[in-house]
């Protein structure tokens, strides 16, 4: 297929479809990052020494955050303190807090995933050790870790997109390279024809992935796996994926499929999302960490066109990747 390119039609008609019922989140979905990982771990360990000097030390302030916040509970692993505490476990529940009760939404504003400060933190400040000893030894190869270290920012990196407003558009799921775009005759989540894009991501994309539409999200999938390389055709049924099955909440009712899946330098998908919850157009779902592949799956009907062409380079929740042109 190459861009704009008008897909025939198929007697599929979404408007006929009754909304899907709201999957529960599965038992081996236990964080937002199921795979786990050495940088999560580190910061889980330092959470709970974080818990017991709030709840010995300043019992006041666990206090005050407790009557400010929002929610009625969960399936957490510990006791939620603070917003802090929500990093890894936000899909386990309704805990929140409002932006200004949160003192620690600044975080979010400076750039970077939010998700990604345990691996800034801990590998910048293991290099910036290094590069303090280089500096003593010899100060020229000091370079090599100071760009280690700024190449660690630019990887976590997370610069404001424009949506487009357009009705019908369906947007980016991930910044990359389009690989492929393949019709089926037949996807059991579409319930009919469809056609999938393949996204393949190098470790100097956004990592950041986004709903392709404002749609609610009906269930998610974590798939335990291999690491190959993503390009490879085997990556797609035996490398770790996590699947988040979505529906359309304006227009026609669709059902469209994101599929995140590890790669070999990728090992740690990231979906921070429960069932349940609604998204803007281009909304922030999750992100692989270092890369990897992204697969996007829509329903094939009247009036669909395809807009990117194979080789072509998108970013997320920008570029369009195709259009209904019945949705006006």
């Amino acid at each position: 297929m190459t861009g704009h390119t008008h897909v025939p039609q198929d007697p599929i008609h979404c408007s006929t479809l009754s909304p899907r019922p709201v999957e529960p989140l599965p038992p081996e979905i236990r964080s937002i990052q199921p795979g786990g990982g050495f940088c999560m771990r580190c910061e889980l360990a330092w959470g709970w020494l974080r818990r017991w000097y709030l709840r010995h030390v300043r019992p006041g302030y666990v206090g005050r955050m407790r009557q400010v916040r929002l929610g009625t509970g969960g399936t957490y692993p510990h006791e939620i303190l603070d917003p802090r505490d929500l990093k890894f476990y936000r899909n386990q529940g309704d805990l929140a807090w409002r932006e200004e009760d949160d003192r620690f939404a600044w975080r979010g504003r400076l750039g970077f995933v939010r998700v990604g400060w345990a691996e800034i933190m801990i590998l910048g400040g293991a290099l910036l050790v290094v590069a303090a000893i280089a500096c003593w030894l010899y100060w020229p190869v000091a370079v090599v870790p100071l760009a280690l270290i700024g190449f660690v920012l630019f990887f976590f990196r997370d610069p404001p997109r424009s949506v487009p407003a357009e009705p019908g558009v369906v947007v980016a799921p991930a910044d990359g390279q389009v690989y492929s775009i393949r019709e089926v005759d037949h996807d059991e989540y579409v319930g009919g024809p469809a056609v999938v894009f393949d996204i393949f991501l190098s470790v100097f994309n956004v990592h950041v992935n986004r709903v392709p539409m404002q749609c609610r999200v009906v269930g998610l999938t974590y798939r335990p796996g291999k690491f190959l390389n993503a390009l490879r055709a085997r990556a797609t049924q035996e490398n770790e994926a996590l699947e988040v099955r979505l529906e359309t909440t304006v227009g026609p009712l669709r059902a469209l499929r994101v599929r995140q899946i590890a790669g070999a330098i990728a090992r740690r998908i990231v979906c921070w999302v429960r069932p349940g919850e609604h998204l803007p157009n281009g909304g922030q779902f999750g992100m692989i960490k270092l890369g990897s592949r992204t697969e996007l799956t829509l329903p094939r009907e009247p009036g669909l066109e395809i807009q990117v062409r194979v080789g072509q380079k998108v970013q997320a929740g920008t570029t369009i990747m195709a259009r209904y042109t019945g949705d006006v």
